[in-house]
């Protein structure tokens, strides 16, 4: 699940991602405050919350945090307008540290390599541009689900036939301060521990 919220820009209205594919058609039904957004199977994609500051404690101008709280919270909302639908929602860190096992050259782009990295329990396969990448680094991984600061979110992807599962993330894309100008991914200590979440300190 991924929540998005600019009061200012939008009004009072979280916007709730269920799913990471986008409907190729939206039917929409209203119950109260809640538009649930379905596909052509019926299926509840996401919905938008109005009075949004009611139900829950949302943050002003930065990227709204999906917690344990922020899901009880969309729970009892739903509940209160009638919805019967019960959030099923991955609460594990889509940012994590993740350690490149092994870099090799894609097989149909000279600028992209293929690299194997591990973030714990499991390791990705990501395709990565950046020309300082290399086998043996700590680097910062944006998990599949992960909502870039940019607003990006994070999908499988297929790069020029290679699969790739997750992006290992620049200063820059991560928007921390004084990042670099010049290209190239985040490069972290080598005693940051593999799988443990990155926190974006601002």
């Amino acid at each position: 699940m991924n929540a998005f919220y600019n009061k200012q820009g939008v009004g009072d209205v979280l916007l709730v991602q269920l799913t990471l594919e986008k409907p190729d058609k939206i039917h929409t039904e209203q119950f109260g405050d809640v538009t649930l957004i379905k596909n052509d199977q019926q299926e509840i994609a996401g919905f938008n919350l109005f009075q949004a500051s009611d139900y829950a404690d949302l943050p002003e101008g930065q990227p709204v945090e999906v917690t344990e709280a922020l899901v009880t919270a969309l729970q009892n909302a739903l509940e209160k307008n009638g919805v019967s639908h019960t959030l099923e929602v991955d609460l594990t860190p889509k940012f994590v540290v993740g350690y490149v096992a092994s870099k090799d050259k894609h097989p149909n782009a000279d600028k992209l390599n293929v690299c194997q990295v591990a973030v714990g329990e499991e390791t990705l396969q990501i395709v990565c541009g950046a020309p300082n990448v290399e086998a043996g680094q700590k680097v910062v991984v944006a998990k599949v689900g992960a909502v870039m600061p940019s607003g990006m979110v994070i999908r499988d992807a297929e790069l020029r036939g290679v699969a790739s599962s997750g992006m290992i993330c620049s200063a820059k894309e991560l928007d921390l301060p004084d990042a670099p100008a010049e290209k190239g991914i985040l490069v972290l200590p080598e005693d940051a521990q593999t799988g443990s979440p990155f926190e974006m300190k601002v």
